[in-house]
């Protein structure tokens, strides 16, 4: 298996020998995971993408692999176009190519484990108009050919102390069970991972830069629950923190406790469930009823304790980036810096705040063409020196134990040409629109999308991702249901109206291909924000993130008075929180590049 054409022709050898005709293979793991445990990497073991959104089909003499525009340029730098043709999503679907190029008649595999039941149905409905069928495997195939595979994470989980998570697991529990009852419900199954998380007020290290434990959970409508993981991953702590009213089972337990159910009501989410869920609920006699997890809203809606959390965490976190950004002044014009030796900078001086727990997602440290990829991810086989007059684009974040943290900065390293600041300019003007907006309760992120674009719209210019994805509490660096993105984009969750104590991300971007990159991230907490006269609640945002923006980028008289106030006044808070945290020279620098701008 040396190379990727060979673990394809092991893969195809694998599926004629079960008589199937092709196979699907999503990126994610048996909880409809973003970031997945080693253990689940399928996608990437076969095709070499490294991305963290994408899907591939298998057919005996075609492949296509899957991604959204975040990618584009990504996949066709990772994944050879000799054995795989690249799809765009949503221009196209995995179902909608399985109706144009799999055989009349054919068998396509797919494992249930990994999938929701409304992609299963989709695809079946796609097949059976020209007599394909779908056809679930017991194991998964790719497992069969993979040497070495690795094994599930054994780590332990730890408890989440009540003081950061603002409210005691019980407390949660008779939440869900209050809810349950006013359903009329018995039951419900928790399988998202930060769900479980967030529920049990439990912490995990089974997936790398996700604090979560792998994981199942069935809570009851008396308040009680059935907690399924490995045995050997409990502790006495948490054991004793769970208490008497959760039962726990081994992780293996889980499909025969789902068909234990029988003649229960059931709730169920359709998003966040595989398929598997539903047919062994099925197979048991369950009554099912599709409804949203129940902790989903109130996990994003921050609590005090949450933000106060948070706060901390990115007045530290921020800390850290500032020393970066200083030490990057200093040592890139020398030459000499990569990609990697920049990235693996900016961890130490995260890890020697002492509090970092890790990384929230791979350090995205691009260097001049690097920079158009959104979603790049450096290796020491693409690592790039900086360069003089070329841009750098560092997006990273740490997990605190307090907060999640998630910034981007964009930095010219020498001078930048005229068309690198009037394109920043743009992305920094975007930026302001939604730092600024204020918008009547009940308002969704897809309303906000196009304030950020509008600028670069008028250029005739936009960028192939969402503005603001939301934020969880030493979770998720990517949480839902919020999110500031197109409607009806690939990226869900634009539709779900934004409330106080939502955390999301600000980062408009652009990206000239082969050439540069920018994006400007803060996190942002939706707040009220009366004005005068109004006649509903009006939301706002409050800045969370501190740190300069690099004014060389900048094109002054592109901003208007207003913007020209919010970077002064931005800036001038960058100082105030971050400058008492730094060694003398670091806070001196800080004060030089967060200067008023000037003409």
């Amino acid at each position: 298996m040396s190379t990727y054409e060979d673990r394809l022709k092991a893969l195809r050898a694998e599926l004629a020998r079960r008589r199937l005709d092709g196979f699907v293979v999503p990126l994610t793991d048996e909880h409809m995971s973003e970031y997945v445990g080693a253990y689940a990497q399928r996608l990437a073991w076969l095709t070499g993408f490294e991305g963290s959104a994408g899907s591939a089909v298998v057919l005996p003499e075609d492949a296509a692999i899957f991604v959204d525009g975040r990618y584009t340029l990504q996949v066709r730098e990772q994944v050879d176009s000799r054995h795989w043709q690249y799809q765009s999503v949503p221009d196209t679907s995995i179902a909608k190519w399985l109706e144009a190029n799999a055989a009349a008649g054919a068998r396509i595999g797919y494992d249930p484990w990994l999938h929701t039941r409304g992609w299963v149905e989709a695809a079946r409905a796609a097949l059976a108009g020209k007599g394909a069928e779908l056809v679930a495997v017991e194991t998964n195939p790719i497992d069969a050919v993979w040497p070495d595979h690795p094994a599930p994470s054994d780590a332990r989980l730890i408890v989440h102390p009540d003081a950061l998570a603002g409210r005691s697991a019980a407390e949660k529990r008779q939440d869900i069970a209050e809810w349950l009852g006013k359903a009329g419900a018995d039951a419900t199954v928790l399988s998202a991972l930060d769900s479980i998380a967030w529920a049990f007020n439990v912490r995990g290290a089974d997936v790398d830069r996700t604090p979560v434990a792998l994981a199942y959970a069935i809570v009851h409508a008396d308040g009680t629950a059935d907690l399924f993981v490995d045995a050997a991953k409990i502790g006495d702590d948490v054991r004793q923190h769970l208490g008497n009213a959760v039962r726990i089972a081994n992780r293996a337990a889980f499909p025969a406790a789902l068909e234990a159910l029988a003649g229960k009501t059931v709730m169920v989410d359709p998003e966040r469930a595989v398929a598997a869920i539903f047919e062994a609920l099925a197979a048991g006699g369950a009554q099912i009823r599709a409804e949203r997890d129940p902790t989903v809203l109130p996990k994003a809606i921050k609590n005090p304790a949450e933000i106060a959390g948070h706060k901390a965490a990115q007045a530290r976190d921020g800390a850290a980036l500032v020393r970066f950004l200083h030490w990057l002044s200093i040592e890139a014009p020398k030459g000499g810096l990569t990609e990697l030796s920049a990235a693996a900078r900016l961890r130490e001086l995260r890890d020697e705040t002492r509090l970092l727990r890790d990384l929230s997602f791979d350090t995205i440290s691009a260097a001049g063409p690097h920079a158009a990829i959104p979603h790049y991810r450096v290796s020491e086989a693409s690592d790039l020196p900086l360069r003089l007059d070329e841009i750098y684009l560092v997006d990273s974040g740490g997990q605190y134990q307090d907060g999640t943290t998630d910034v981007t900065r964009t930095i010219i390293v020498g001078t930048p040409s005229d068309e690198m600041k009037d394109r920043f300019t743009r992305v920094l003007k975007g930026h302001i629109a939604i730092a600024t907006a204020r918008f009547p309760a009940g308002t969704r992120g897809s309303q906000l999308d196009s304030l950020a674009r509008q600028y670069l719209w008028a250029a005739g210019l936009d960028y192939a991702h969402g503005t603001g994805h939301g934020v969880g509490a030493f979770l998720s660096v990517h949480e839902g249901p919020q999110r500031i993105s197109p409607a009806g984009s690939s990226q869900s969750g634009g539709d779900e109206p934004l409330r106080a104590g939502m955390i999301l991300s600000n980062e408009p971007g652009y990206y000239k291909a082969g050439e540069y990159g920018i994006r400007i991230e803060n996190l942002v907490l939706v707040v009220d924000r009366p004005v005068d006269g109004q006649e509903k609640p009006v939301l706002g945002f409050e800045t969370l993130t501190f740190a300069p923006i690099d004014r060389a980028l900048i094109a002054p008289g592109l901003l208007n008075e207003m913007e020209r106030a919010w970077l002064d006044d931005y800036h001038a808070d960058v100082r105030a929180r971050i400058g008492p945290l730094l060694p003398e020279e670091t806070r001196q620098w800080l004060d030089a590049v967060t200067a008023p701008i000037g003409d």
